[in-house]
């Protein structure tokens, strides 16, 4: 049987059609429910519907009074605050480009951002000024101004047209400009059902900064959307996360999987009465934190896996929770040289090209490219489609070892040392021991002394030899960019060949 599945096709965006407009119509019909609570200094403040809504559209009234046009690409140099999604959405009401960008990138990589996608303004807080822009900058002091201006009438058009810039992290070179259309956060629907198993009663909580696009659509746009409630609470320290969580009566938490291991090793962990599940993206997800959380919370935690270029289409349910599927709507394959292959092989993890969610194509310059093969957007991931139609995921395609003429996923040996309860992250790669001579190394962050007796054991009793770790080393930290992802091209500079 082929490695495609089809469960397309997903529901139809209507033909008429802005994601700001979209993102707020539920909440017309509760203008006085709470549509976000945002913790600072530990204390909450509250954003009912109505004054989201006139806080998106005012601004989006003085922002084009300042100059700012349809077409026109925004640059949002924002920290984490309630600005930075009112501005996304002032700006998409207007028929703008929001280009979200992190304000942990220093002064030359947003200088090469602005060089190959260049913006017509910036929107920016004080404290990450941009000097060498010769364009048009608004100030976030001025931007507040504008959100008690009479309210704008987004521009309504065609789901197909520009909507926003996304940058890719960067892991594999130079972070690419993705262009996506408004259809794309239409397409998020498709998560509702296929991971949140999302309710206009539910409160969703997510641990990530506002400026982080995981924050953005799964903290804030899906819950809005819907018609729930979302919870910043500005804070990773994991008392103040549980202590919130349950104060406000959180049905569903977000975060990254790191996130997930520094809350169950804090001494308040304990379960949420009000918690249905979990969700984990951004980075893979242990199978021992997904064990040790359901056994700490007797609450599901759902996985899922996606990309900067089609979001999440592969995830775990609350109903099915220990394995990835693909999200009604979606049609996914896994490709070979000469397409689909077999299920139960490796192959490359592809989305059909008719994926509403799928972007529009990486801006190159002022060349739009969408680089498909027979139909398919090929990822850089390697996965499993076993017969059943779930997936396992393999990593990235650079990433696969050759042990003996053998490929070996780093994913395997990492997901089998996992399981030692000490142990707290680990990181496969190939070092080069000697000219031209590589070897399997494991990198471990653990509690405690490094049993390397019992990782051998384990390995023995769970992989085939060629993909025993000739060299196991303790380590104080595994290296991850600013969305926590791991840099596995770093892990070889980790090796310490006199330990």
């Amino acid at each position: 049987m082929k490695a495609v599945l089809d469960l397309s096709p997903a529901p139809q965006c209507p033909t008429q059609f802005n994601l700001s407009e979209y993102v707020l119509d539920a909440g017309r019909a509760t203008p006085k429910k709470i549509a976000l609570t945002v913790y600072e200094n530990g204390l909450p403040n509250h954003y009912t519907y109505a004054a989201l809504t006139q806080a998106v559209l005012g601004t989006a009234t003085g922002l084009s009074a300042a100059g700012v046009e349809a077409g026109d690409r925004v640059m949002l140099r924002i920290g984490n605050t309630i600005d930075f999604p009112v501005c996304f959405l002032a700006l998409a009401a207007l028929d703008a480009i929001a280009m979200p960008t992190s304000t942990a990138l220093s002064s030359r990589e947003i200088l090469n951002l602005i060089e190959n996608t260049p913006p017509a303004v910036i929107i920016f807080d004080p404290g990450y000024p941009c000097d060498e822009f010769d364009g048009l900058q608004i100030e976030l002091t001025q931007v507040r101004k504008f959100t008690k201006l009479p309210a704008a009438s987004p521009i309504i058009g065609d789901p197909n047209r520009p909507g926003y810039i996304i940058f890719t992290s960067g892991t594999s070179g130079q972070p690419n400009a993705v262009l996506h259309a408004h259809r794309a956060v239409w397409a998020r629907r498709m998560m509702w059902e296929g991971w949140y198993n999302l309710t206009p009663q539910d409160v969703v909580m997510h641990a990530g900064a506002f400026n982080w696009t995981y924050t953005l659509g799964t903290g804030l746009l899906d819950p809005w959307a819907i018609g729930a409630t979302a919870v910043i609470p500005n804070s990773q320290n994991p008392a103040q996360l549980w202590d919130i969580m349950k104060s406000e009566r959180v049905g569903i938490f977000a975060a990254a999987s790191g996130i997930y291991r520094r809350l169950l090793a804090a001494p308040e962990a304990s379960p949420v009465a009000s918690l249905r599940h979990g969700l984990s993206a951004g980075d893979v997800l242990p199978i021992s934190i997904r064990d040790a959380w359901r056994a700490k919370t007797h609450t599901p935690l759902c996985e899922a896996f996606g990309m900067t270029e089609c979001s999440t289409f592969l995830s775990a349910s609350p109903a099915a929770h220990r394995s990835l599927a693909v999200q009604p709507g979606r049609k996914i394959a896994i490709l070979g040289s000469d397409g689909p292959i077999a299920r139960g092989e490796v192959g490359t993890i592809a989305v059909d090209c008719q994926d509403p969610g799928l972007m529009l194509g990486y801006l190159r310059g002022n060349n739009l490219e969408l680089p498909l093969r027979a139909g398919w957007f090929e990822t850089a991931d390697q996965a499993v489609m076993h017969n059943d139609g779930s997936l396992s995921f393999v990593g990235r395609r650079r990433d696969i070892m050759n042990a003996g003429g053998y490929r070996v996923a780093p994913r395997e040996i990492e997901q089998v040392l996992e399981q030692i309860l000490a142990v707290q992250e680990v990181g496969v790669a190939e070092v080069e021991v000697r000219p031209d001579v590589w070897v399997i190394a494991a990198f471990i962050v653990c509690d405690g002394r490094l049993n390397k007796a019992l990782l051998l054991k384990l390995a023995g009793q769970s992989l085939a030899r060629f993909k025993h770790p000739r060299i196991i080393q303790k380590v104080s930290y595994l290296p991850r960019n600013h969305n926590g992802k791991l840099i596995r091209a770093e892990l070889p500079q980790l090796w310490n060949p006199e330990l």
